[in-house]
């Protein structure tokens, strides 16, 4: 899964775990990182460390880094991996899957987006940190960042399916599950 902050990945991400689907977050790592490096847990830190590690392991890193995630999760069914980033980690997967991998790319407004990050609730007992708020100002340098450091617009463009979540959740849901029913065929 493809999108900005905000667009509805892990609304998306979840329908596809309540249907069987084994499930990886790439920005996991990130958060991992931040709190093995003994940071707080923010946007400015968060981009510091994919920033970091982008450094560290080329533009293909988190791609790299999860593959062996993925090959073992494959091993118990399909998986879902909410949060694909860069176009050089997209083109590692689609070289490694071929024709069994489907991208499907979230999009929503940035007005929309900012709107949802500024109202997302800390969940109790959220240790991986997947669903925080942002402010609108940290929302949009996060998307710049993403597009201009992270190379993020190419997947988005290249993806297979593209889900618009511009209006409530039920049509959202009508578009997730008509992407799953043509993914399951």
């Amino acid at each position: 899964i493809t999108g900005l902050c905000g667009a509805g990945k892990s609304v998306l991400s979840d329908y596809f775990l309540d249907h069987g689907y084994k499930y990886l977050r790439f920005g996991q790592i990130t958060m991992d990182e931040v709190l093995k490096r003994g940071l707080p847990v923010n946007e400015a830190n968060e981009r510091f460390v994919r920033e970091d590690l982008r450094k560290q392991y080329g533009m293909a890193a988190f791609a790299t880094l999860n593959l062996p995630k993925i090959e073992e999760l494959l091993k118990e069914g399909n998986v879902i991996a909410d949060g694909l980033y860069s176009f050089e980690e997209y083109k590692v997967l689609k070289e490694k899957f071929g024709d069994n991998l489907a991208v499907i790319a979230v999009f929503a407004s940035p007005k929309l987006r900012y709107e949802r990050l500024g109202n997302r609730k800390v969940v109790a007992g959220d240790t991986n940190v997947r669903n925080r708020p942002l402010t609108v100002e940290e929302g949009r340098s996060r998307d710049l960042a993403e597009i201009e450091n992270l190379n993020k617009g190419g997947t988005i463009a290249m993806a297979d399916y593209t889900i618009l979540n511009t209006k409530g959740l039920d049509f959202l849901q009508a578009q997730i599950k008509e992407v799953f029913d043509d993914i399951e065929k």
